[in-house]
């Protein structure tokens, strides 16, 4: 076997994932080309890009998104914008490409990777964490945040009975006072067509929904939001989701379809309907829509609150892992 590691620009990596038969497996949403090229648009001031592929024969066998700041790697992302990141690997390369990537790195001058934040079915913790103990490197990795995942059954009645009885109760309750307060409309919008309005509209309520959200909403991360909601859009896994109440909209969701995986990015309600549980129902209207369209997990994303748990969510936790590359 030949290896050889290649510098790749974001075009080459679109041009990768966009072939249906290469065996590379982008897993996860957050290590598309497309989100990966807007954060480093928007973010990526004061770091090196070092997009490596390894290489079998001229055959990708597996690809790095790295960020270099002096000896030091991580992927390029962060975890304030991306849920959690990985590796894109070829299944069964796993171990000739990590020792080919390190043996580069090393060359390169990079001694640590710090790589977060990372799933516990990541190649990081899979793989990589293994093969760095056994080249004489070390690891340490620590829980850094929470996930919330669920399966998604066949039909809306089945998800209801899979609640608890107290939250099947407090969900059909809720809905019925929504539906008495006047004509209520759930749409997803998954394409580009009307997304300016819609941004416009979601980013309005979002930093009223919250005294948080408000400080998070930078101008810089706004430019964020819509930049990367456009190249969802642009690539077909956008879904943005809206709650009027006669016509009017008061929740919003953004959202993401891949690999029949739904990603419920974040949201936002207008405070003035809060006592009608909108930003709630738009969620479980989500699920609803998502279970009609044949979807097979929800992904609710990063963070503990309290209504992931209650609408059937099971935790996942989320690593951070410092490495100190070995000495091969």
């Amino acid at each position: 076997m030949t290896y050889t590691v290649t510098e790749e620009t974001f075009s080459s990596l679109s041009g990768y994932w966009s072939k249906p038969i290469h065996p590379l497996q982008w897993k996860i949403v957050f290590v598309l080309p497309a989100w990966l090229e807007v954060w480093w648009q928007v973010f990526g001031t004061g770091t090196e890009l070092s997009l490596l592929a390894v290489r079998d024969g001229g055959e990708i066998i597996g690809l790095a998104p790295l960020k270099t700041d002096g000896k030091t790697a991580s992927f390029v992302g962060s975890a304030n914008v991306c849920d959690y990141l990985d590796f894109v690997i070829t299944p069964g390369c796993e171990a000739d490409f990590f020792n080919v990537l390190l043996d580069d790195l090393k060359r390169r001058g990079i001694a640590r990777l710090d790589l977060r934040p990372v799933r516990p079915d990541s190649t990081v913790l899979t793989n990589l964490v293994d093969i760095i103990k056994k080249r004489g490197g070390e690891v340490l990795c620590q829980p850094e945040d929470v996930s919330f995942e669920m399966d998604l059954p066949v039909t809306w009645e089945a998800y209801l009975e899979s609640l608890t009885t107290k939250q099947r109760h407090e969900v059909r309750r809720k809905l019925r006072r929504l539906l008495e307060a006047g004509k209520i409309d759930y749409r997803c919008l998954k394409t580009g067509e009307g997304l300016a309005g819609f941004m416009d509209t979601f980013l309005k309520l979002f930093v009223i929904s919250r005294a948080d959200k408000a400080d998070f909403m930078t101008p810089r991360m706004e430019s964020f939001f819509r930049s990367m909601a456009e190249a969802m859009a642009q690539i077909s896994l956008l879904r943005a989701g809206v709650l009027e109440l006669d016509t009017r909209p008061v929740a919003m969701i953004l959202g993401f379809d891949y690999n029949d995986v739904i990603y419920l990015y974040n949201s936002a309600f207008d405070p003035q309907y809060e006592a009608l549980s909108v930003g709630l129902l738009s969620k479980v209207l989500c699920i609803k829509a998502s279970i009609e369209e044949g979807k097979k997990r929800f992904d609710f994303l990063k963070g503990n609150e309290v209504y992931k748990h209650h609408l059937g969510g099971r935790e996942v936790p989320i690593y951070g892992c410092q490495i100190s590359i070995g000495i091969g």
